[in-house]
């Protein structure tokens, strides 16, 4: 019997900031969330700022225009 792996590329689709945690939302249905602290430029920044991000790649990161911070979803993915 063999077995037959299929890569699939993780794509976030919505992004939400807390006062203490990221929370990303893949188009698969998976949704991460991750210590703030680990982002100290959205652990500083106002709710405003933090609502203020697009993505990247189709998905394959988030960018904080006015933060200049960017994260990926493999880095989200992988243990810290």
């Amino acid at each position: 019997m063999s077995f037959s792996t299929i890569e699939i590329q993780p794509l976030a689709v919505d992004v939400s900031c807390s006062s203490d945690k990221l929370q990303v939302t893949l188009a698969d249905g998976r949704e991460i969330a991750v210590p703030l602290e680990w982002y100290p430029r959205l652990q500083e920044a106002t709710p405003k700022e933090r609502n203020d991000w697009q993505l990247l790649g189709g998905g394959l990161g988030i960018h904080w225009e006015s933060l200049d911070e960017d994260v990926t979803v493999e880095s989200l993915l992988r243990l810290r």
